[in-house]
């Protein structure tokens, strides 16, 4: 199973004021917004906690601030810090909780097959703008969460509290159940495949 871990000295050098980590594989799509705040589709190639390379018809400029809003990943902003013919590269400007963060989604990304975690190709994964709401237990416990990804069939959540396997909840007005655990929370399939109108609060 991937699990992030800080590069040894002698595979990756330290930037100073920089954390190195292993990069991994993703391939993820999201849009992105430059700094004169053009807009433009995105693919993250692979990504650590410490740095993300992109591929993009947009240019930025080396040091030009980027905001990007990836699947699976929602919001993350950076410094453009490598040019390439197809892209670029941006170390990340975050908290070290955010990148611990970062480093849970990641691994969840990289491992989700053998975790088992559901993948409805039916639906595609949304990215929400709003990721703070409520997931409510059968016995109106209300717990605040951070909502990972998104689709009508079902959502992935960052929440300190496990619900057991099966538990009836409610994610916002959605109603669902716990189906599977994962390192940062717990995935939810709804009770019926939600339209696109009942997402809209979250995008």
């Amino acid at each position: 199973m991937y699990s992030f871990q800080q590069a040894s000295p002698a595979v990756r050098k330290p930037q100073p004021d920089q954390r190195s980590f292993q990069r991994v594989s993703v391939n993820l799509p999201g849009r992105l917004m430059l700094a004169n705040h053009e807009e433009y589709e995105c693919t993250v190639l692979d990504m650590s906690p410490g740095d993300a390379s992109f591929i993009c018809l947009g240019r930025p400029r080396m040091g030009e601030r980027i905001i990007a809003y990836v699947d699976h990943l929602g919001r993350i902003e950076g410094t453009v810090a490598a040019l390439s013919d197809a892209g670029f590269a941006i170390l990340l400007n975050a908290t070290d909780r955010k990148r611990e963060k970062l480093a849970a989604q990641l691994t969840w990304i990289a491992n989700k097959h053998e975790l088992g975690l559901p993948e409805d190709r039916r639906h595609n994964r949304l990215t929400p703008r709003n990721t703070s709401t409520d997931l409510t237990l059968d016995d109106g416990r209300r717990y605040p969460c951070r909502i990972i990804d998104l689709s009508m069939s079902g959502a992935a959540v960052d929440i300190d509290v496990r619900p057991a396997l099966g538990t009836p909840v409610q994610l916002g007005h959605m109603k669902g159940r716990v189906v599977r655990h994962f390192q940062e929370g717990v995935a939810i399939e709804f009770s019926s495949v939600q339209s696109k109108d009942a997402l809209t609060a979250f995008l």
